[in-house]
């Protein structure tokens, strides 16, 4: 997965892999995609603030009937904000 935040690429990211980045506080908005799907979440950052969130690729409905009739399928994206935790 892509990982954007304010228009800069910070991560390309495989399963189980994390990455870090440090912003200011403030509005930001991160742009995560696959290739295929594209999400766009907004968050606002207070300043000692710790943000997590959490990508997943998934599969949808019909999936597994594409991969088995075509050999490929659509793959979903899941973001999720964990929990916030204070510097």
């Amino acid at each position: 997965m892509f990982v954007s935040v304010d228009g800069q690429q910070v991560a390309v990211l495989v399963h189980g892999q994390t990455a870090t980045v440090q912003i200011a506080p403030g509005p930001h908005a991160m742009r995560i995609h696959n290739t295929l799907v594209w999400k766009n979440v907004k968050f606002e950052a207070a300043p000692g603030e710790d943000i997590r969130f959490d990508i997943t690729n998934r599969a949808g409905f019909g999936t597994v009937a594409l991969v088995a009739t075509l050999g490929v399928g659509p793959i979903y994206l899941t973001v999720t904000r964990a929990g916030l935790l204070p510097a």
